[in-house]
């Protein structure tokens, strides 16, 4: 593996898609050691500077060459933004030798048969199929966060947007809220997002993959899960 070569690449390919609190928050949870500091004067980009120090810093980590293809992988592929960016990491990382970062054809037909949201084949279909269950996860509870957030035009985050913005006083509506069964219906899509929240979506933002790790089966469920949550906020309708 040159460590060098991905550190230098990977950090020019990313530095339009993400920003240094991004990088330093995903580089903190991901990788059990402090960042390190590589001067090189042939980069200019703050935020390629940045993606490049945790690389050769993970480089310098006393690890197994498995565990430090591992660590690698999650990383990048948590800080590239579009399947096109992860297909060239996936790319950079075959050039630089190395190996085994191509997504588990058995463990893609096992996603694709469960006919998940449209959001969540876009977002975590490749992560999934690498086996990172815990980043897929995460990146759907996010990409359900920002999608719930626009639709309301919403500035508030997390559980505290949704027990705004759903529940009968709020401005999307999956029901008239003229009865109690109405009512009821919106409470329940207001807990249930407040939940993923609290329960998904935090914890797998400050929580290291290590310490918090999640199989496949329980992927699955969670997907599963955040599909049907995707389909309410496809229904809902913006009432100011």
């Amino acid at each position: 593996m040159n460590i060098r070569l991905i550190a230098v690449e990977v950090g020019d390919a990313l530095k339009y898609s993400t920003t240094l609190n991004e990088i330093e928050r995903i580089g903190g949870a991901i990788f059990p050691f402090q960042r390190d500091d590589f001067p090189n004067d042939a980069i200019t980009s703050s935020r390629a500077k940045r993606i490049h120090d945790w690389v050769m810093s993970l480089g310098r980590h006393n690890c197994t060459a498995d565990e430090r293809t591992r660590l690698l992988t999650s990383f990048l592929q948590r800080l590239a933004a579009t399947d096109e960016e992860r297909t060239r990491i996936l790319r950079i990382l075959g050039d630089a030798g190395v190996q085994d970062v191509s997504p588990d054809r058995e463990v893609l037909r096992r996603f694709d048969s469960r006919s998940f949201h449209a959001e969540i084949i876009a977002h975590c279909r490749t992560l999934f199929g690498q086996g990172h269950f815990f980043h897929a996860v995460f990146e759907a509870a996010k990409v359900y966060n920002k999608s719930v957030r626009e639709k309301a035009k919403s500035t508030k985050d997390g559980s505290d947007l949704m027990m705004a913005v759903w529940g009968p006083d709020g401005v999307l509506k999956i029901s008239p809220c003229q009865t109690d069964t109405d009512n009821n219906v919106q409470d329940g899509i207001k807990f249930l997002s407040g939940g993923l929240m609290r329960a998904i979506r935090n914890p797998t933002a400050h929580e290291p993959a290590l310490h918090w790790p999640i199989g496949e089966q329980d992927a699955v469920d969670i997907l599963s899960f955040m599909s049907f949550l995707f389909r309410q906020l496809d229904k809902a309708v913006y009432v100011p």
